[in-house]
């Protein structure tokens, strides 16, 4: 912690599973030593996180969450954030920071601005690239963000304090801060996390409905294992994410449909030069990617950063 950073004394976490709670781990691994409070939707979950030392007390109100708080971080499905920020209005102080880990942007500084007014520019929108399949306050992992994209998608109004608390906040968790517009957040997110998200539920829900899908799970394998990972996360919060973002992942899906059927031509004219060319021209895009990856993890590392 730096001269020049602000002393985080009390947070509020509103979500304690996955993502607020590796969050808030990440905050005590790097010896944040702010107090944490819980607020949640289930009784169960704010236990759990209690008892593994995510959180350090159990807010009795949205009131007492916001009590003195100095960040606030709103790790709940998108669908949530206009009902969670009208509920923290009353209550907002004059100094506390809130953020959020949606995987949308444009539809949560909408609802941001819809539910705060005048008060928008202490809402800074944020989303850490990083996640599990698994869910709930017991998939929280101390280094879930670390070495991670962090996308902040500050607005006009914020003030560059209030921008450099939540970078502060999720550098402590060992995230790479990133900046991008909403509205490119979205476009950007849609082609790469959304359709992927789509398309695995897709798939599985296809074999599932198969008059003989017990018999194609058994001899599913890697391949289908791996493609269909993400399948296994939240439906309810893929489901907000999927509307959410419902005019870039139309796109994205219509899009990636096109390249379906030019593939299915390819295979009906049993045409096996325009299949390769296209399998080749997708492992030499995936090649380069993950190049760029292993490059920017080696230079950050002989950086010493």
């Amino acid at each position: 912690m730096t001269e020049q950073s602000r002393v985080l004394k009390k947070i509020a976490l509103f979500g304690v599973g996955l993502i607020g709670g590796s969050f808030a781990l990440g905050l005590k691994k790097a010896g944040v030593q702010a107090q944490i409070a819980g607020v949640g939707r289930s009784q169960a979950s704010l236990d759990v996180a209690l008892q593994a030392g995510i959180i350090d007390v159990i807010a009795a109100s949205v009131q007492d969450a916001c009590r003195d708080a100095d960040l606030i971080l709103i790790a709940a499905p998108v669908a949530q954030t206009f009902d969670i920020l009208a509920s923290i209005l009353p209550y907002l102080e004059a100094h506390t920071v809130v953020t959020d880990a949606g995987s949308t942007k444009a539809d949560v500084v909408s609802a941001a601005r819809q539910a705060l007014g005048d008060k928008i520019c202490q809402f800074v929108p944020a989303h850490p690239i990083a996640g599990r399949e698994q869910n709930g306050p017991q998939a929280a992992l101390a280094d879930l963000y670390a070495g991670k994209k962090l996308v902040i998608t500050a607005l006009p109004e914020n003030s560059a304090q209030s921008v450099g608390l939540v970078e502060q906040a999720w550098r402590y968790c060992g995230a790479v801060i990133h900046h991008l517009q909403p509205a490119e957040h979205d476009a950007v997110f849609a082609a790469v996390s959304h359709l992927p998200h789509m398309l695995a539920y897709a798939l599985v829900d296809d074999v599932a409905n198969k008059a003989h899908a017990e018999r194609l799970f058994q001899y599913a394998a890697s391949g289908f294992r791996d493609f269909t990972r993400i399948a296994g996360s939240s439906p309810e919060m893929w489901r907000d994410i999927t509307l959410a973002n419902r005019s870039a992942l139309l796109q994205e899906l219509d899009s990636y449909t096109q390249t379906l059927e030019r593939l299915r031509g390819h295979l009906l004219q049993a045409d096996g030069a325009a299949i390769e060319a296209m399998y080749a021209n997708a492992q030499r895009a995936r090649h380069n990617w993950i190049n760029s990856i292993e490059t920017a993890e080696k230079q950050k590392v002989e950086g010493g950063d």
